[in-house]
C-alpha cells in the first residue's frame, strides 16, 4: 500500500532535517501545507528528490529481498548450502 502524500513529504523532510518539528497536512500535492515552525524551509524540488530517492531505496531493498528468497529456495531444492542472509529470509 502506498503512503499518503503528506506522510511521504513528512518522511522526506525529516530525512533531510532530522530536527524538523513542524507538520505536513493535505491529501494531494496541490493541497499540501507545510508548517515549518520557524525552521528553515526546504525547497519542494529537494523534498521531491528525497521522496524519489527514498522510494527507489525501498524498491531496491524489496527486490534484493525477493532475489535472496528466490536464491535460498533454489539452493534448498538443489540441496546446496545457504548463506547466512539467505537463511535469514526463510527463518520463521
Amino acid at each position: 500500500m502506498e503512503k499518503p502524500i503528506g506522510l511521504k513529504y513528512a518522511d522526506a523532510i525529516v530525512s533531510i532535517n532530522p530536527n524538523f518539528n513542524g507538520n505536513v497536512i493535505g491529501n494531494t500535492e496541490e493541497e499540501l501545507e507545510i508548517n515549518w515552525n520557524s525552521q528553515a524551509e526546504i525547497s519542494k524540488a529537494d523534498i521531491q528528490a528525497k521522496i524519489t530517492e527514498m522510494e527507489t531505496a525501498e524498491t531496491n531493498e524489496a527486490t534484493a529481498k525477493a532475489d535472496l528468497k528466490a536464491s535460498a529456495k533454489a539452493k534448498l531444492i538443489a540441496g546446496e548450502a545457504l548463506t547466512e542472509d539467505e537463511a535469514d529470509t526463510i527463518v520463521l
